[in-house]
C-alpha cells in the first residue's frame, strides 16, 4: 500500500464527558491522534476502555465534549448533524460488528445501496464485482436471513467500500465471528483495503487482527497511548 505523507485524520485535546445525576463521567482524557492518508491503525484496549466512542467522533457519528477533530481537513466539531452527514456520505466508510444489512434487500442491493444513494450510474456493476471479490458472486439475489454471518459481514464490507470511501471505519468487525470465518473475513478487508489505498481505522480485541495494521494505539480508561511494542497483553 502507498502511504501519502499528508494527514487524513487528527484530534486536538479531544474528550468526551457525560453527565450521570450529580456527577460527570470523563469517557475520554485529553486525546491527540493523527492518522496519514493510507495508513492502517488498530485502536485497541479493554471493554469500556474508550475505543468505540473515540471511533464515534472520530467518524462524525458523534460529537467531542471539547477539543478539535478534522477530517480531510473539515472541522467535525464545528459541524452540525446534516453537515457531519454529509462529510460522511462523500469520504467515510464504515463495517460494523452486527452486521447492519437491510433484511428486505438482497446482498446485491444492499451493496448498491450507497452508490444509489450518491447516484453513481454503475452502481449495480460496481456492487456486482465488489460482491466477486469477497466471494459471493454466485450470492448477489440471496437475502440476509439466507446468508451466514461470515458471509453477511463480506455483503457489509462489499457495501462499505463501494463509494470509494477515504477513509474506512472498523468497529470490531470480525467480533461476532469464529476464528476461521474471522481469518477469511479479514484477509478480504486487507485486501480490499489495499487494492484501493484506503485509510483504515480499526478498533478490535483480536490482537492478530490490530497486529496486521501499520500501528496500533492502546486505549486505557480514556487515555490513548502510542504502541510501541507487542500488544499482547492489552485485555
Amino acid at each position: 500500500m502507498k502511504l501519502h505523507s499528508e494527514s487524513i485524520l487528527k484530534t486536538r485535546d479531544l474528550t468526551k464527558s457525560v453527565h450521570l445525576e450529580d456527577k460527570v463521567l470523563d469517557l475520554l482524557q485529553p486525546i491527540n491522534l493523527e492518522v496519514n492518508a493510507g495508513e492502517t491503525i488498530a485502536i485497541v484496549g479493554s471493554s469500556g476502555s474508550g475505543k468505540t466512542t473515540l471511533l464515534s467522533i472520530l467518524a462524525g457519528l458523534d460529537l467531542p465534549s471539547a477539543g478539535e477533530v478534522y477530517l480531510k481537513n473539515q472541522p467535525l466539531h464545528q459541524f452540525n448533524e446534516e453537515q457531519r452527514s454529509q462529510v460522511r456520505a462523500q469520504h467515510v466508510g464504515f463495517i460494523f460488528q452486527q452486521f447492519l444489512l437491510v433484511n428486505s434487500l438482497t446482498a446485491l442491493e444492499n451493496v448498491m445501496l450507497p452508490a444509489e444513494l450518491a447516484n453513481q450510474s454503475n452502481a449495480e456493476q460496481m456492487a456486482r464485482d465488489l460482491l466477486k471479490q469477497v466471494d459471493l458472486g454466485d450470492r448477489v439475489s440471496h437475502y440476509p436471513s439466507q446468508l451466514s454471518g461470515g458471509e453477511q459481514q463480506r455483503v457489509a464490507i462489499a457495501r462499505a467500500f463501494i463509494s470509494r470511501p477515504d477513509i474506512l471505519f472498523a468497529d470490531e468487525p470480525t467480533g461476532n465471528l469464529d476464528t476461521h470465518t474471522g481469518q477469511h473475513v479479514a484477509d478480504l478487508l486487507f485486501n480490499l483495503n489495499e487494492r484501493f489505498g484506503t485509510t483504515l481505522v480499526l478498533v478490535t480485541h483480536d490482537l492478530k487482527l490490530a497486529a496486521r495494521c501499520q500501528r496500533q494505539v492502546v486505549m486505557d480508561s480514556g487515555c490513548l497511548t502510542e504502541s510501541s511494542s507487542p500488544i499482547a497483553h492489552v485485555g
